[in-house]
């Protein structure tokens, strides 16, 4: 539950060596490189090696002979490449050129199979005509058109007429009606435009086919059969192709692939003279790891130095969490990444945000239904919300136990606390007036203490990186943590034993000087790095300065309130159950009750379930991840 310890590493070599080096360096996956750019630009004399990669367009032409043929090529693994980029070059072009012309031959077969299957089911619809074909398509002032015409296009033909055609539909089938219409010469064309308007498919009839409708469906027959024997041979030939040379294409497509990655990883070369490197960062406990990769060639040397070496780049975060925090990752991401010298806050995260949500959304019942459909959906899916679906349904049950509350009956758990642990009543009851105020404080008390320990956490991260401004002038640092605490204090000690610390020497010791050094934390800042304090006018300083205090100061107090609203989801989720109880109530019969509980239950945990989830992740991010999370790291991303 923290973030993995890094080692910056530096690979040496000669550039003679540099295609031996990333073609092991490819295989690396425990490794976050950095590109050439971050340093090319800031020293002098340092070469990149970037360059276009030759690979895509010959890996591009493997792809089309898979998409064109519907065939998949399976890939080997390849440590090293054993044939010239070249050699596959022209081994892929010959082996396409000769499917090209077998996939040309076989789009050319199953379209005329297509025309003249299309043409033996016009002639079948006009066999009943006893007339020749020859006679129908050949005369001289009358043109003749067959093919089919979609079905609400045959309807809007009526809106036609009075136009000089004559249309003949044979047989509806799905969607079109097999049909043709006649029409002299003069109108021809204005004809066709209408028919082209409705959709009218065409079938040319081909013209070696003569005479009656049953001589020329026997042509066709025959027709049909002599293409359908050559798509039949042709394809034999492209599967034939394909079992003589799947071994080999398939060694090209790994060979190709590590080529690429190859060349891809060019990008995180720099060159000084005759010596290239590769820097990046590992994991402390894959630095072995590292070193082994490399063993077999002594002419490389891997420099292994502290993350915080090179000033120039930022180490990249790497998280580690157990199963119980590991899926509010998720939630952690939609506000950013800690730094490296960050702590992570997803173990923080997972517990205030179960302990918030079970407290606003206490109800044994409703909860254990959450955690099962949780459950059910992850194992399913493996999704992120499901799992912590899981735990915040947990969370539930059990503050819905201690609040006595089961499918927002509050009464049917307590005699587990009377009868069983002799206790005289549940632990907390909710909808008891003169708890109320108890359980709003309570809230405001929680509330306190979260933002207190998010200061804390704060002021360690401050520690952690030098920044003795934020630790001891900012409103998340000490100033900001005496202030807020003398403030809760006093009003604490008045309100509950009438104990008065605020006196006007404690006002100006735990009021006043910590907001003076909170105003004055960035001329301060400057002064500890030996700068000027005031480098424009000091007037416009404290104008500004005074404002920017007045919100701080606000922030405290919003920010505390915030969390009643943990208290009033309490009461909220009580409340509607009781509306839902009240109806059931209301309804003649054990059914309609029944119905009206199934119904009530589910739109609570729905509804409200959504609420409060967002509520409470409302409350994370805004009360207590703004006080000491940036979210401004870079993730460690291995080159795959």
């Amino acid at each position: 539950m923290a973030i993995a310890k890094l080692k910056l590493f530096r690979i040496n070599a000669n550039i003679t060596d540099l295609d031996n080096v990333l073609e092991k360096f490819v295989h690396l996956h425990c490794v976050h490189p950095i590109k050439s750019s971050e340093f090319i630009d800031r020293v002098h004399g340092l070469t990149s090696f970037v360059s276009s990669n030759p690979c895509n367009i010959i890996y591009k032409e493997l792809q089309d002979i898979e998409v064109e043929n519907n065939k998949t090529i399976p890939e080997t693994f390849c440590e090293e490449a054993d044939e010239t980029f070249d050699v596959m070059r022209d081994y892929i072009y010959t082996t396409h050129e000769r499917l090209k012309k077998l996939t040309q031959h076989k789009k050319d077969s199953e379209i005329l199979i297509k025309k003249y299957k299309d043409a033996l089911i016009q002639v079948k619809n006009i066999e009943n005509l006893d007339i020749s074909l020859d006679d129908v398509f050949s005369c001289e002032y009358i043109s003749a058109r067959v093919g089919r015409l979609p079905l609400d296009s045959v309807e809007k033909l009526k809106f036609y007429k009075n136009k000089p055609f004559i249309f003949k539909s044979f047989h509806e089938e799905k969607n079109y009606a097999w049909c043709m219409y006649l029409v002299t010469n003069k109108y021809e064309r204005e004809i066709d435009n209408i028919f082209s308007s409705l959709f009218f498919e065409r079938i040319h009839i081909p013209d070696f086919v003569h005479g009656t409708p049953e001589s020329a469906q026997s042509t066709l027959a025959m027709e049909i059969e002599v293409a359908e024997n050559s798509l039949t041979f042709t394809e034999q030939e492209i599967d034939k192709i394909f079992n003589e040379n799947i071994e080999h294409l398939s060694h090209v497509k790994g060979e190709l692939k590590l080529l690429s990655k190859v060349y891809d990883a060019r990008k995180y070369v720099v060159g000084l003279g005759d010596i290239v490197s590769i820097t990046g960062y590992v994991t402390n406990r894959d630095v072995k790891t590292l070193k082994k990769h490399y063993e077999d060639m002594p002419s490389v040397e891997i420099e292994i130095m502290p993350a915080d070496s090179d000033k120039r780049i930022a180490p990249p975060t790497k998280l580690k969490n157990n199963w119980f925090t590991k899926p509010f990752v998720s939630f952690m991401q939609m506000y950013g990444l800690p730094g490296y010298f960050s702590i992570d806050p997803t173990p923080i995260l997972a517990l205030t945000y179960s302990l918030l949500f079970g407290m606003m959304f206490g109800d044994l019942g409703q909860g254990l239904v959450l955690a099962l459909v949780g459950y059910l959906i992850y194992r399913k899916t493996k999704m992120q919300l499901a799992a912590i679906a899981i735990r915040i349904g947990i969370a539930s049950a059990f503050f819905g136990l201690l609040y006595g509350s089961f499918f927002g009956n509050e009464t049917f758990l307590t005699p587990i606390f009377t009868n069983w642990l002799g206790f005289q009543d549940k632990p907390i009851e909710i909808m008891d007036p003169t708890f109320t105020m108890t359980l709003l404080l309570g809230t405001v008390m929680l509330g306190s203490f979260l933002i207190i320990t998010s200061i804390i956490i704060n002021m360690r991260i401050s520690v952690k990186k030098k920044d003795f401004a934020e630790l001891f002038f900012s409103h998340n640092g000490l100033a900001g943590l005496v202030f807020y605490l003398f403030l809760l204090g006093g009003i604490g000690l008045n309100m509950a034993y009438q104990i008065k610390i605020i006196t006007p020497i404690t006002i100006v010791l735990f009021i006043v000087l910590p907001l003076l050094l909170i105003m004055f934390k960035s001329p301060l800042n400057r002064l500890i790095h030996q700068e000027k304090m005031f480098p424009e006018k000091i007037g416009g300083f404290f104008v500004e300065g005074f404002f920017e205090l007045f919100e701080v100061v606000l922030s405290y107090v919003t920010n505390t309130m915030s969390f009643l609203r943990v208290g009033g989801f309490m009461l909220s989720h009580a409340g509607m159950m009781l509306v839902v109880y009240t109806l059931a109530g209301m309804s003649g019969n054990i059914i309609g009750q029944s119905l009206i509980l199934l119904i009530g239950n589910l739109f609570v945990m729905g509804l409200e379930g959504l609420i409060v989830g967002i509520q409470v992740l409302r409350l994370e991010f805004y009360e207590m991840f703004s006080r000491y999370f940036e979210g401004n790291g870079t993730p460690f991303e291995t080159f795959e």
